[in-house]
């Protein structure tokens, strides 16, 4: 269907330039709802990941929580979450567009259909639910039902749509830094690095902290048997960490397949156009980054332990996938290969490594994926972007970040 419209947008195109705008904004419209669609589908990708990683008895509370969340982000999302993530001109919260209602929050000013408005909706939606479901992952085995639709709500009703304000609205302040006349310092995070797994992640390890580790995860163990056990089995309060392994790696290996899947709708949609230039790239530095996660998470196991793992390949997928949220569409495509496998290789492995000396219990190891990756994407987008607004200090070539400006 789409590659009808398309193939019907350039004939048409060369005729009248009325109908030419009507056939860009269908096909916006459509490349909306496909890409959103995708988004949501990754739903069953965190689901089944989720799942496999964690043990059997708490497999049903799993897959209830990842079915009933979208359903509670997406009432909070229409009843305020929009409006304070993009409505009014207040910098630091949107202050209209509660319940859908009222001007147009996504183009102020402009003239998009309803049919248009309804497609932003959607597509800002399916991010806010994804925001929600990585806390499920960081909080399985532990969080009460009731409590984490109530946690969702406040997260997607409130926390969420605050930090999206400030990234994203055109009034919000990280979009207003400038250096005078020295160029725009605005904040860049172009399909959410930081506004979805940053922050996603972050509410995960609050919720971590505040429910504590699962039992038995962290034995303590007697002085006499310390010199049996391994670096990787040992914390600094000489307990034994216990693996607790998943049920179903199997689950796990399809979640991860899943994800990959919806995240070129994911960043690809970021554009909001379907006939950007920029898609065929977007959707390669994507591939490419989550490639080089898996190869780097393997290179690390290898290292480390001196034989593959599977649960750090799919971490390091996904890690690499986070890494490269943000930075998609302003890296070449060997940057993206670089930035994936730190994400997947380095990031992953190292904050796993670090809640465990810390003994914080992450299942699904969501907090080393989206907030351990989500920052160091935050940051690639300041070391790898070639942009118009990237040339600011002695570390830049013009129009390029230090890591190509000193290239």
């Amino acid at each position: 269907m789409m590659v009808v419209l398309v193939w019907s947008h350039s004939a048409v195109a060369q005729d009248t330039a009325p109908i030419d705008d009507e056939l860009t904004d269908v096909l916006d419209i459509i490349w909306l709802v496909i890409a959103g669609s995708l988004v949501f589908f990754m739903n069953a990708g965190f689901c089944l990941l989720e799942t496999g990683f964690c043990r059997k008895q708490n497999a049903i509370n799993i897959l209830a929580k990842n079915l009933v969340v979208f359903s509670i982000a997406t009432v909070a999302f229409w009843l305020c979450g929009a409006g304070l993530m993009f409505g009014g001109n207040n910098p630091w919260i949107g202050t209209e567009g509660f319940f859908f209602s009222g001007q147009d929050i996504f183009n102020p000013g402009g003239s998009d259909s309803l049919a248009m408005r309804e497609a932003k909706f959607f597509f800002q939606l399916v991010f806010a639910g994804t925001a929600a479901t990585i806390v499920s992952g960081a909080v399985a085995e532990r969080m009460r039902f009731l409590s984490f639709l109530l946690f969702s709500f406040f997260l997607v009703g409130l926390l969420y749509p605050i930090t999206g304000h400030w990234a994203w609205s055109e009034s919000g302040w990280l979009n207003q830094i400038s250096l005078g006349g020295s160029g725009n310092l605005a904040f860049w995070d172009f399909a959410g690095s930081t506004v979805v797994h940053t922050v996603g992640g972050a509410a995960g390890l609050m919720g971590t902290i505040a429910l504590g580790a699962r039992a038995d995860k962290y034995r303590k163990i007697k002085p006499a048997e310390l010199s049996r056990l391994n670096p990787r089995e040992k914390t600094k309060f000489n307990k034994k960490i216990e693996p607790l392994n998943g049920h179903n790696i199997t689950l796990a290996t399809l979640g991860c397949l899943i994800l990959w899947l919806g995240w070129f709708g994911f960043n690809a949609g970021s554009t909001l156009e379907a006939t950007s230039p920029a898609i065929p790239h977007i959707v390669l530095t994507t591939t490419l980054a989550a490639a080089a996660g898996a190869i780097g998470s393997i290179i690390f196991c290898f290292v480390r332990y001196s034989k593959p793992n599977l649960a750090f390949i799919i971490n390091g997928i996904v890690g690499g996938l986070v890494s490269i949220t943000a930075p998609c569409a302003y890296v070449n495509l060997l940057d993206a290969v670089v930035i994936g496998a730190v994400g997947g290789g380095i990031f992953v492995p190292l904050v796993t490594e670090l809640l465990d000396w810390w003994e914080i219990d992450d299942p699904v190891g969501a907090i080393p994926v989206h907030f351990g990756c989500g920052l160091w994407g935050t940051l690639a987008v300041g070391l790898f972007s070639i942009g118009p607004d990237s040339g600011l200090g002695w570390a830049y070539a013009i129009g390029k970040g230090p890591a190509q400006g000193f290239l």
